[in-house]
C-alpha cells in the first residue's frame, strides 16, 4: 500500500467521506480514515436511527388513530426487538452503501485512529493488526482534511455520572422501551425522542432551561409544537432549571429542578442528557498508545486532553478554542493544506453542513472554485408535523431592522393535508419590503423537510416570490402551500381569506 497520497480525511462521517468522495472525483489521490464504521455519527447513532425510529413510532400512532380515516385495527402492539431490527438494517445498508461509493471512486480505505504529525504527517493506529502483524504506519499527504465528528454533551450537574442517566447513544442501546423518561433539553435531539417514546407508550417529560422549546426557531413553531407535544401526553417545563439527579429509593432517578423560583422534582426509569454535541477535535492531535482513555470513548475527554491538545495543535499552527478548531470560509486552518470540517469547527452542527463543507473544501484543494453557500442553512425537525427553517425569522428581522413582509398560509386549508387530517400548520415566507429579494422561510406542516431546499435555493440565488411563481406547482400536494404564501407575499393567497383592511 502506498503511503504517499494527495488528500488523506481523517474521518468518515457524513463530512468525510464525503469530502473523500469529492476529492477523489476531482482527481486527488486519496485515502480516509475512520476508525468505527464508515457514516460517523449521522448514519450510526444520530440522523438515521432516529429518523427510522420516528418513522416506526408515527407509523403506530397512525395506525392507533386509523379510526379518523375510517381503518380499524384491533390489538395492534409494538415489538421493540423488531423495531430495533428495522433501525440497524436501515443502517447497515447505508453503511454498506458509503463504503461501496469509497471503492467505486478509488479511495483508499484504513480503519484506525489518525492523529496529525508535523509536515502534514498522520499516524495510523490500526483498529486490528494489519496482514503483517503492524499495529500502525505512517502516511504523508500534500493536503488533510480533519474530519473528527463529535460526541454527547453533558451538563456539570451532579449525578450525571449515575447508572440511568443517558446520552442519545445509550439511550439506542436500551433494548425495552422505559416505562418513563425525563429529558433535560428541549432542543431537537430532545423533542424528536420525546414523540418517539411517548408515541411507544413511554411517560416522556422534557425540562427545558430556556423559556421555549427549540429556542432558536420561530416562536410560533415553539408555541404550536409545545401544544401538539402535550396533546399527546408529553409534560414540557420550559424556563425549568436542574438543579442535580440523584437515584430513587423507590427505584429510577430523581431530578431535581427549579422553575418559577420554585424547587420541583419529578421521578423516572431514566433521564436522557440531550444539550447538544461537543467538537471531538482533540482525538486528532492526542496519540491514542498516550492517551489510552480516550482511544475508544471520546466522551472521556477532560480538561487536560483538551489543553494537551491544544497545545500540540498550536505546535503544528493550527488555533483551537473551547475544543473547536478555527478555519477560514474554506476549512483551511492556519496550517498550509490543513483542513477541517464539520462538528469540529464552530457554527452548526448538522450533517448536511458536514457534507457542503467537505465538498468545499475537496473543491477548493483541487483548484475549483467552490459553489455552495455554506452561510445558507436550512435546519430540520422531524417531529409530526415536520418542521423546517431556513434564512431569517421575523423576530430575526425585527432585531436588525430589516424592512421585510411576510407571507403566511395556515395549511388546514390545504387539500392534501385535508386528506391526510395533518396538525394545524403553516408555511412562512420572509422577503425584503424593498426588493422583494426572499430571506427565509419557516415551515410546520407534513413534508416540510423535503419542501424546505426550494427556499434555500431561492435565498441562495436571491430570487422573488414573482420568480418562483413562474413555476406552476400540481395539486393536491403539500407544496401548494408553499405557492400560496408565494401568493400572499404578492397580494393575496388565492386559497385564504383576504386580510381586512385598517
Amino acid at each position: 500500500m502506498m503511503s504517499n497520497f494527495d488528500l488523506i480525511v481523517i474521518g468518515g462521517g457524513p463530512g468525510g467521506y464525503v469530502a473523500a468522495i469529492k476529492g477523489a472525483q476531482l482527481g486527488l489521490n486519496t485515502a480516509i480514515i475512520e476508525k468505527d464504521r464508515f457514516g460517523g455519527t449521522c448514519l450510526n447513532r444520530g440522523c438515521i436511527p432516529t429518523k427510522a425510529m420516528l418513522h416506526a413510532a408515527d407509523l403506530y400512532r397512525e395506525i392507533l388513530e386509523g379510526g379518523r380515516f375510517g381503518i380499524h385495527a384491533e390489538k395492534v402492539t409494538v415489538n421493540y426487538g423488531e423495531v430495533l431490527d428495522y433501525k440497524q438494517e436501515t443502517i447497515d445498508k447505508l453503511v454498506s452503501g458509503v463504503e461501496q461509493l469509497l471503492k467505486a471512486n478509488g479511495v483508499t480505505m484504513l480503519k484506525g485512529t489518525g492523529t496529525l504529525l508535523a509536515d502534514r504527517q498522520v499516524k495510523v493506529t490500526f483498529a486490528e493488526p494489519a496482514e503483517d502483524g503492524a499495529t500502525e504506519s505512517y502516511y504523508d499527504a500534500e493536503h488533510i482534511i480533519l474530519a473528527g465528528g463529535s460526541y454527547p454533551a453533558k451538563l456539570p450537574v451532579e449525578g450525571m455520572e449515575l447508572q440511568g442517566v443517558l446520552t442519545s447513544d445509550g439511550l439506542f442501546a436500551l433494548k425495552e422501551i422505559p416505562e418513563s423518561l425525563t429529558i433535560i433539553g428541549g432542543g431537537v435531539i430532545g423533542v424528536e425522542f420525546a414523540e418517539v417514546f411517548s408515541a411507544l407508550g413511554c411517560k416522556v417529560t422534557i425540562l427545558e432551561a430556556l423559556p421555549k422549546l427549540l429556542a432558536n426557531l420561530d416562536k410560533e413553531i415553539s408555541q404550536n409544537l409545545k401544544m401538539i407535544l402535550k396533546k399527546r401526553g408529553v409534560d414540557i417545563h420550559t424556563g425549568a432549571s436542574l438543579a442535580k439527579i440523584e437515584k430513587d429509593p423507590a427505584g429510577g432517578l430523581i431530578c431535581h429542578y427549579t422553575e418559577k423560583d420554585k424547587d420541583q422534582s419529578i421521578s423516572s426509569q431514566y433521564v436522557l442528557c440531550a444539550v447538544g454535541r461537543k467538537p471531538n477535535a482533540a482525538g486528532l492531535f492526542l496519540d491514542p498508545e498516550e492517551f489510552a482513555d480516550i482511544a475508544e470513548n471520546s466522551a472521556a475527554l477532560t480538561t487536560k486532553h483538551l489543553e494537551a491538545a491544544a497545545q500540540t495543535a498550536h505546535a503544528l499552527g493550527i488555533t483551537m478554542e473551547r475544543g473547536f478548531i478555527e478555519t477560514d470560509i474554506y476549512g483551511q486552518t492556519g496550517a498550509p493544506g490543513i483542513y477541517a470540517i464539520g462538528d469540529i469547527v464552530k457554527g452548526i452542527q448538522l450533517a448536511h453542513v458536514a457534507s457542503a463543507q467537505g465538498i468545499t473544501a475537496a473543491e477548493k484543494i483541487a483548484g475549483h472554485t467552490p459553489n455552495v453557500d455554506l452561510a445558507i442553512v436550512p435546519s430540520c425537525i422531524y417531529t409530526s408535523p415536520e418542521i423546517a427553517s431556513v434564512g431569517i425569522t421575523e423576530e430575526d428581522a425585527k432585531a436588525s431592522a430589516t424592512p421585510v413582509k411576510v407571507g403566511k398560509y395556515i395549511t388546514s386549508a390545504n387539500g392534501k393535508s385535508l386528506i391526510s387530517k395533518e396538525e394545524r400548520g403553516f408555511v412562512k415566507i420572509i422577503a425584503h419590503a424593498d426588493t422583494g429579494e426572499i430571506l427565509g422561510a419557516q415551515m410546520m406542516c407534513a413534508r416540510a423537510t423535503d419542501m424546505i431546499g426550494e427556499m434555500a435555493t431561492a435565498i441562495a440565488n436571491k430570487l422573488t416570490p414573482s420568480q418562483l411563481l413562474k413555476g406552476m406547482r400540481a395539486h393536491p400536494t403539500y407544496n401548494e402551500a408553499v405557492g400560496e404564501a408565494l401568493e400572499e407575499l404578492e397580494g393575496g393567497a388565492i386559497h385564504m381569506a383576504p386580510k381586512k383592511k385598517k
